[in-house]
């Protein structure tokens, strides 16, 4: 594969950082305080999810997540920022990469209404998923350090 400037590889590994940087700035301007406290995340999520076009998706909140608000506000949250750290670190990579694409496939999901919100997650999976196929914790990453994968 010929590439101008970085390897093939390290073009991978700056996708997999851009990646991590787009999880981390998703967790980084989330209003934590009303996630955690006043549930606003939660309560946002269980609104689209009742007036959802598909039952599926509002009999799913409500046996998940509507029982465990608090609890999946934390999972949430967190979520991003571990999604985050580990593909900027390079981390877990394959770990972070499926949990992640499988991530956005629930936020497209839930927001299928939602264009804006449709074209980020449809991006971030296919870089997900790009990431993934292309093993690109092959450089730049803790895994290749440590040997892992």
């Amino acid at each position: 594969m010929e590439s101008l400037w970085l390897t093939g590889a390290e073009w991978l590994a700056v996708l997999r950082i851009g990646l991590g940087l787009w999880w981390l700035e998703s967790w980084r301007h989330k209003d934590k305080k009303g996630w955690f406290e006043r549930g606003t995340g939660i309560a946002w999520a269980a609104d689209v999810a009742g007036k959802h076009k598909w039952p599926f998706v509002k009999r799913g909140f409500e046996k998940v997540v509507a029982p465990r608000p608090k609890t999946m506000a934390y999972v949430v949250v967190y979520a991003e920022l571990a999604l985050g750290l580990g593909l900027i670190a390079g981390f877990l990579t394959p770990v972070a990469l499926v949990g992640g694409l499988l991530l956005n496939l629930l936020y497209l999901v839930l927001m299928i209404h939602d264009w804006a919100e449709q074209g980020q997650n449809a991006m971030m999976a296919l870089i997900s998923l790009v990431a993934l196929f292309a093993m690109s914790w092959q450089t730049w990453s803790l895994d290749h350090a440590i040997g892992l994968f």
